[in-house]
Order: structure tokens, then sequence, then C-alpha cells
């Protein structure tokens, strides 16, 4: 059996598991193949890609949900259960899946859509599988690339560019890190018709769709590796709980000017408030400080997250 005859087959068997539901003896029988190779095949198809299971993750703790947009004034917050004690793979998969379904339902013709990095985006992005297409799309990268190391997969040109091929859109490319090494750089670089280019399209984001970093997060997280040790270390001194697109913040969400102030290139926090959605993708105990100074600053008018965050953000004193 060649190539093509065996795919063929194995749609046939998908199908008939998934669309007709029928049982592996079933399938065993009707197509002549015995029950233990069916099995390999079904997991073999899911492996290849040729079925994609995907949980609806509307069906959330409403009550949840409900008592973040009140208490944090949110146009719509997405509260996804998962259990405490499974990988942070497996959360970060439950968030990007639902904020990709999210972003399905309120696309719109000619939408701009920021991005900026991360785990969570990758995620946001891997999931995505539009139901309807919008026409004149456009994906923007809202901050550049990193000071420190980071997986090509988490860097925000890699983003948009995946985002606006499913979307069937267009993209912008940032080609300037999001720190530079000194100020001048910063004022050269601003002053570029390629940079003007780029800050003219924050203006006209109506969707914006961030990861939040927050100082609490550990010395293996992709925050580290964006920004150095030596980097998170300063942060803690200047009083920083966190960022969006490397625009720093207080618990409270006042703007904290750090050491990387003068030298940082990346879209103002005040043009996310602008935006239609301002839509925050994030998860763990130890992104609380983040997400709240977030919250606490109206930095987001969106917040997709897991029930555990969820609990701890509305555990956190309200005076």
């Amino acid at each position: 059996m060649n190539n093509q005859e065996l795919k063929k087959k194995y749609i046939q068997i998908a199908q008939l598991y998934y669309e007709q539901n029928m049982t592996q003896n079933e399938i065993a029988q009707k197509t002549g193949i015995n029950r233990t190779s069916i099995s390999r095949i079904l997991k073999k198809i899911r492996e290849d890609g040729i079925v994609k299971i995907t949980i609806n993750y509307d069906l959330k703790d409403l009550s949840l949900a409900e008592q973040l947009e009140k208490r944090f004034h949110l146009k719509k917050a997405i509260v996804v259960p998962v259990e405490q004690e499974q990988p942070a793979q497996v959360k970060l998969t439950a968030i990007g899946q639902a904020a990709a379904q999210f972003l399905n339902t309120i696309l719109e013709d000619n939408d701009v859509i920021g991005f900026s990095w991360g785990s969570s985006l990758e995620s946001v992005v891997e999931a995505l599988e539009p139901t309807a297409i919008r026409k004149n799309i456009f994906c923007v990268p809202m901050v550049g690339g990193p000071a420190g190391k980071l997986e090509s997969r988490y860097h925000v040109n890699t983003i948009c560019f995946q985002a606006a091929e499913k979307l069937k859109g267009r993209s912008l490319m940032i080609d300037v890190p999001a720190i530079v090494e000194k100020p001048s750089m910063k004022e050269d670089f601003t002053h570029t018709s390629y940079f003007k280019e780029i800050a003219n399209m924050w203006k006209h984001i109506s969707v914006a769709l961030f990861g939040i970093g927050s100082i609490n997060s550990t010395g293996q997280s992709t925050w580290h590796a964006f920004y150095s040790e030596s980097a998170v270390e300063k942060f803690k001194d200047e009083k920083v709980a966190g960022d969006i697109c490397s625009r720093f913040y207080d618990i409270n969400g006042q703007t904290v000017r750090t050491h990387l102030t003068d030298r940082t290139l990346s879209v103002p926090l005040e043009l996310l408030k602008t935006a239609r959605y301002s839509i925050g993708v994030a998860e763990s105990k130890e992104k609380l400080p983040g997400i709240l100074g977030a919250l606490n600053g109206g930095h987001l008018n969106t917040l997709i997250t897991t029930d555990e965050t969820a609990l701890g953000l509305l555990a956190t004193d309200q005076s």
C-alpha cells in the first residue's frame, strides 16, 4: 500500500471513529483490520495531525469569570478549568486554545492585531484555526526582540508571521531589539522610516494580544531568558511587579521607570487602552504579581487564565 492509499485508509478510520462513533471492534469488522492495529492507527492519526482534538473551553467556571469581570472592571474574562497537578505545558495549551477560540469570535474585517512574544502567545498561535476568514487582517509586533537568549518559536516575529499565515492576512517584522544598548541607539531607530511605519501601525491596533511577565517568574522562565539574569535582579530593586511588552509597572499598575526605560523600543501601554480588545493571556501562581499589577493599572480589558490563577487573584487584598 503506497503512502496515498495509506493516508486514505487512515482518514476512513478517523471518520468511522470520530464522526460515525463506531467502536474499535466495529471498525475492525468493517475494514478487516485487527483491533490492535486500529488502536495503533488511531494513535498515529493524532500524532500526524490528521485529527486534532480541541477542547471547547467555553465550558468554563462562569462564577469565577464573572467575579474577575466585576472586581477588575473587565470587558471579558475567560477562566479555563485545569487541574493544579497538571504540567505547565498542559496549562499553557489550555489557555492558548481558549484564547484562539475567543479570537475567532471577535475578529472583524480590517483588524490590526498586535502581538507580544512568549510561550503563552506561542500556544495561542499554535491553537489558532480560524473558522471564518476575515478580510484584510494585519498582524504587527508590539515589541522588539530579546536582550538575552530566547527560543525562536517564542519570538514576536515568529508569532506574528504564523498568525498572519493562519488568518490569511499580512504581517510586519520588527528587526530591532526591545532593549537597545544605549539611549542614543533608541533615538536613531525611532527616526528611521522603517520604525515609523511600525509605530504608526501601533496607533491602529484594534486587538492587542499579549503575555504578562512577572517578577516572581522562576529562573528557568522565558522572561528571564528575554531580559537576562542581571536585568531581572535590578527589577527587584526597582519595585517592578511585572511587564507587558517591556513596559514595566508596580503592583498597583503604575508605570515604573527602570534602568531599561531609555533604551526600550515597544508599544506604549496607553495605546493598549485604545484597542477594542486588549487581551492578556497568562496563568500560574508565580505570575500573580504581574497579572494583578496589569489588572490594577487597567492595562487590559480581557483576561484569559486558569481557575487556579483566578482564585489567586480574587484572594488578594482589595484595600
